[in-house]
């Protein structure tokens, strides 16, 4: 069963213009799944994970080019970034727009020689799991507290609730029943360390890895502390800040920046880490079931975690960058998401309350002292309605998303 993506529209839109487009994003998102299913078999199909196809493509590109050729789509070019300088010169002479469609999953290789080679050639989108809406087969725009929502009841479950985020946004266990939940994360974990983490960053003890990955899934929703987690990991800080950027390569996990003008000395510089599928975290910190995540000492992480997440896809998935920051001062004055958009700001706090009042929202006023426009607020909780909790803020339904 094919689910629709909501970057379905973007995509063909921007293949009319670009004669390259590329799809980011973590392993098993859906990648070449969406590209075919939208291709309709008008291109041809080669996936690098082919050792006989990779070694032509490494070693005689134009070859490669010459027996598979445009309009083509090609899987995992990170392994052959020999590829880009022939396809920019066959760009160039043909300037038509769709003329290749690349998927990649590591970002470090591949990033470089694609902006090296295919600079002003190639449009770039990231897709990440499922979203909520795409499940709901909801409508999905970029997420703004001045949007128009349902004014409907809704019927929250919170403990079904958790089952989502538990289960995580992989389509491959989306769809499937909890049977398969441990065998699918664990052999993701161990296709993921035996592939991307060797061939990103030759990680001679894949133990040692592991071991960080779990340490950070732990860390979801806090503030990025390096000491704390080459501790827990037992390696040196060097060692965890190489690994930490193997996992942003991967897209895997999400730095939230502070927001600071510069100016105040007081706000916290330090970004926040969070995991991308609260699935997969909730599988490496090692919570067996949904009720036990709901009701454990990490659910308002993961409650936190898992709307950064949604919110990221509503704005990658269309296609536009995500202007998201937080701020937390040395008062201990803490905003959780600002949205920053033609130059206002809007403020949003996450809280798994079914009834989160004024005091969610006490510190959107500091947001005065950077001299913006600052829009209307939100709380997203795990209330039941969509409602004002003043005429600057109202109260949205974590399920609306």
């Amino acid at each position: 069963m094919y689910i629709k993506r909501t970057l379905e529209a973007v995509f063909q839109h921007e293949s009319g213009i670009f004669p390259v487009m590329l799809v980011t994003g973590p392993r098993q998102v859906g990648k070449t799944t969406f590209l075919k299913h939208i291709c309709k078999d008008n291109r041809t199909y080669v996936s690098l994970d082919d050792p006989a196809v990779l070694l032509l493509a490494q070693t005689d590109p134009k070859a490669f080019l010459d027996r598979f050729p445009p309009p083509v789509l090609i899987d995992e070019i990170q392994y052959a970034p020999e590829l880009l300088p022939f396809i920019k010169m066959i760009v160039d002479k043909a300037q038509q727009g769709g003329m290749f469609w690349l998927t990649g999953s590591q970002q470090f290789q591949m990033m470089k020689g694609v902006t090296e080679s295919l600079a002003g050639r190639v449009g770039i989108v990231n897709l990440l799991g499922f979203s909520n809406a795409e499940l709901k087969k909801r409508k999905s725009e970029p997420f703004l507290p001045t949007l128009e929502f349902s004014a409907d009841e809704l019927n929250v479950n919170v403990v079904d609730f958790y089952h989502d985020i538990w289960k995580g946004y992989f389509p491959k266990i989306a769809l499937i029943d909890d049977s398969h939940w441990e065998t699918y994360y664990a052999s993701y974990v161990q296709t993921y360390l035996e592939r991307d983490v060797r061939a990103l960053a030759h990680v001679a003890n894949l133990q040692h890895f592991y071991k960080f990955l779990r340490a950070a899934a732990a860390r979801t929703g806090q503030l990025l502390n390096y000491s704390d987690l080459s501790r827990d990991a037992d390696i040196s800080i060097t060692a965890a800040q190489n690994y930490l950027s193997i996992l942003e390569a991967s897209s895997l996990v999400y730095l939230l920046e502070p927001y600071s003008n510069n100016l105040n000395k007081r706000i916290t510089k330090t970004p926040k880490l969070y995991f991308l599928d609260t699935g997969l975290a909730a599988y490496l910190t090692g919570w067996s079931s949904h009720q036990v995540l709901e009701s454990g000492a990490m659910a308002g992480a993961f409650f936190e975690t898992w709307c950064i997440a949604e919110l990221l896809k509503s704005y990658w998935h269309n296609g536009k960058r995500a202007e998201f920051f937080f701020y937390r001062d040395k008062d201990q004055r803490e905003i959780d998401l600002i949205i920053e958009k033609d130059g206002v700001l809007y403020p949003v706090e996450f809280k798994k309350s079914s009834n989160p009042g004024r005091d969610s929202i006490k510190h959107f006023k500091v947001l005065e002292q950077f001299k913006k426009p600052v829009g209307p607020g939100a709380v997203i909780s795990m209330s039941s309605w969509h409602m004002p909790i003043t005429e600057q803020a109202v109260t949205i339904p974590a399920a609306m998303l």
